[in-house]
């Protein structure tokens, strides 16, 4: 009888899942999102209901979950499909998003303040398109976040401190960009990053102005600076970055 408990379990959330009705606000964001890509992703997405209704499976790369007594989305994986033109500001309607993949598209303008609405986002991964202008301040909102992926793209400006205010981040990538000025000391306030790569930018200043917080990077395990503009060589006090593998 034990051994049934778990094959009934799987069957009434399944059956929850698939009896609930999709929350208006993501059904709307996504046949908005639908209108906006080209037709390698629209092809895919069949149906009225992203989630699935029906005999109908949910759209390609869409993820839901049962909130209450509806399902809302919370992963929208949609990359390498060759995606063009800015990026989709209806996916910031979708609040409940815990992972957003648009990487290796052709995606291109700039990263919508907008995106500071996804509370509870923790992967978001935009790299490897042609995203441009500066990174907003608002990317600071996303609290949840353990994973940041902006890669190879074409950002400008500065790095924003605002990211130091994101206590879960663990990976940071910011390689192959336009950033230019210093890279923020506060970065180094970040108790649960272990890998910031900022390479291949237009970055200035010295390690040393970097690590000049007492206690910096206390779980930082790979440092990416090469091919930027940073001067004075590698300090001793580097040493003092004790779980450093990487540099």
């Amino acid at each position: 009888m034990t051994r049934l408990l778990p094959l009934f379990f799987i069957f009434s959330l399944f059956f929850s899942l698939s009896s609930s009705k999709t929350l208006k606000r993501d059904v709307k964001a996504l046949n908005e999102i639908k209108a906006s890509l080209g037709w390698r992703v629209v092809y895919a997405w069949v149906g009225d209901d992203p989630c699935g209704d029906g005999n109908l499976p949910p759209w390609s790369g869409v993820t839901c979950s049962l909130q209450g007594d509806y399902r809302v989305v919370t992963e929208l994986e949609v990359y390498a499909v060759s995606i063009v033109g800015p990026f989709p500001i209806a996916v910031t309607n979708l609040l409940d998003l815990t992972r957003l993949d648009l990487h290796n598209n052709k995606l291109t303008g700039p990263i919508p303040p907008q995106i500071g609405r996804l509370k509870r986002l923790k992967i978001l991964n935009l790299r490897w398109n042609k995203l441009q202008d500066v990174l907003p301040a608002e990317i600071g909102e996303l609290k949840s976040l353990t994973h940041l992926y902006l890669s190879f793209n074409s950002l400008k400006g500065e790095i924003p401190k605002e990211l130091a205010t994101l206590p879960e981040l663990r990976y940071l990538y910011l390689h192959q960009n336009r950033f230019s000025g210093r890279i923020p000391a506060e970065l180094g306030t970040l108790q649960k990053l272990q890998h910031l790569d900022v390479g291949n930018n237009h970055l200035v200043g010295t390690i040393r102005q970097l690590i000049r917080i007492d206690g910096c990077f206390p779980s930082l395990r790979n440092l990416y600076l090469n091919d930027n503009y940073l001067t004075g060589g590698v300090p001793a006090e580097l040493a003092s970055l004790t779980n450093l593998e990487i540099l």
